[in-house]
């Protein structure tokens, strides 16, 4: 196991494997993402070795941890443990061994959201939070949290919400929306452009030009993203 985790490129961190992890760890899994997960609770050893998951049975908070979990190489970091205080020290400890590597953290009260975007988290999530909004939408919104659902978790229509980044060599660069030809070749929807200066353009016109660097958020049929995903 060791050899194989010390072969990992791009991968991502799993910091705890609770009921927030476990369920980050599937999503990456049915995707056929590289992902290694650090917890050293008995039970949760118990079933990473049934799921045949990477992990290793260590202290999160440890540097020696996240350095043999290959964090110099890693692509991002998800700390997930149950204590805050857990959360704030592994992020330090992270952007200590590696400046610029994405961390989502995981915060259980709102009130800790900002001691851990200040230790240096890129992203915050605070799930007790978004489970009250989305059951407040699914009130208020049903049909639109189902088309959410459908998009973003379900298989049942084959559709999925994707974004692809637009590479500088890419033919596209200088063109516009109608001359680039993806809806018709591709046969998806552009909800969404972010430019790479951080700007977020919804229902992008069609005259709307493309640059390097351009973040496409789009819907399709996953075979006809990953077509489209070649030509950007």
């Amino acid at each position: 196991m060791q050899k194989i985790i010390s072969d990992l490129k791009n991968h991502f961190i799993i910091c705890g494997f609770g009921r927030i992890g476990r369920i980050v760890c599937e999503e990456l899994y049915a995707d056929n993402m590289d992902f290694i997960v650090i917890d050293q609770n008995s039970d949760s050893i118990a079933d990473l070795e049934s799921l045949k998951y990477l992990y290793l049975n260590m202290d999160a908070t440890s540097e020696d941890a996240l350095l043999k979990a290959g964090i110099m190489t890693a692509k991002g970091l998800v700390t997930a443990v149950s204590s805050d205080a857990d959360n704030v020290f592994i992020t330090l400890t992270a952007k200590g061994l590696k400046p610029d590597i994405f961390i989502l953290a995981r915060a259980s009260e709102g009130k800790n959201e900002d001691k851990l975007l200040r230790s240096g988290a890129t992203r915050v999530v605070t799930p007790y939070h978004i489970g009250g909004r989305r059951m407040a939408q699914v009130l208020k919104r049903p049909t639109v949290v189902d088309f959410i659902d459908v998009a973003t978790m379900s298989n049942k229509l084959g559709l999925m919400i994707e974004e692809a980044t637009l590479k500088a060599n890419s033919k596209l660069v200088g063109k516009n929306l109608i001359e680039s030809y993806l809806r018709r070749d591709f046969g998806i929807i552009i909800v969404a452009i972010k430019k790479p200066s951080g700007d977020m353009i919804f229902n992008p016109m069609p005259s709307e030009k493309l640059e390097a660097g351009d973040v496409l958020v789009v819907i399709g049929k996953k075979e006809d993203l990953k077509r489209m995903n070649e030509v950007l």
